[in-house]
């Protein structure tokens, strides 16, 4: 079975002038079709460093990182661009939602980028992600609208919008109260466990944690990998 991810000796080190700062030093991390893994750490641990590498929004300082059987980390910029869009998709804490857009045109979004605009086969199958998380009577309502908690399920059905091979979730329940944050958390379980999407999850929340089959901590640049 071809791992989601394999990422192997990743590194990471920011320069601010003369000034060097290690983050990550020699991190192996690999994730299997269909699991779902929070990734803890104190803060300053590198959790989200490593998070935007394997989103591919930082280019690590030494390492290789594999995902869905293709080498990602020697792509140009343009190329994983385009890589991030068609095969990753992103939960942000703060929603990250177009405010001037519809819920439904949000969740399209990720395909229309790339296409000058949103198709029908694009408004049915973002509609279809609407109703799946709940929100089949908020399509048409701007960002604006919403509540912490329903813009948070926007950025869920987004995420999944190109069907990707890996959701990266960057502490998805952080802005929301714990009712919202339970209900995003079992939504999240439940497209893992049905869809057998595969879920990364940086957190600080242990509930969040607690719900997920696997956890990684990230401790002075070594992994600690412990399966629930």
């Amino acid at each position: 079975m071809t791992a989601v991810l394999d990422a192997r000796g990743i590194g990471m080190t920011f320069r601010n002038g003369d000034e060097l700062t290690p983050v990550l030093s020699d991190v192996d991390l690999a994730l299997q079709p269909g699991e779902l893994v929070a990734l803890l750490g104190a803060s300053g641990s590198g959790k989200s460093t490593l998070l935007s590498i394997v989103g591919l929004l930082l280019r690590p300082t030494a390492g290789v990182i594999t995902i869905g059987g293709e080498r990602v980390d020697i792509l140009s910029d343009a190329k994983s661009s385009l890589f991030r869009n068609q095969r990753l998709g992103f939960i942000f804490q703060f929603h990250n939602l177009l405010p001037d857009f519809t819920a439904i045109e949000n969740v399209a979004f990720p395909a229309a980028a790339t296409s000058g605009g949103i198709t029908g086969v694009m408004r049915k199958r973002a509609s279809e992600l609407l109703d799946r998380v709940g929100l089949s009577d908020r399509i048409d309502f701007l960002a604006t609208r919403l509540s912490g908690g329903q813009k948070q399920r926007v950025s869920i059905a987004r995420a999944l919008m190109n069907r990707p091979e890996l959701v990266l979730a960057d502490e998805p329940t952080g802005s929301l109260d714990r009712a919202a944050a339970d209900q995003v958390l079992a939504l999240m379980r439940e497209i893992n466990r049905e869809d057998r999407t595969t879920f990364l999850i940086c957190t600080h929340d242990e509930k969040v944690a607690a719900g997920c089959a696997r956890r990684i901590t990230l401790f002075d640049g070594r992994v600690d990998d412990a399966r629930a």
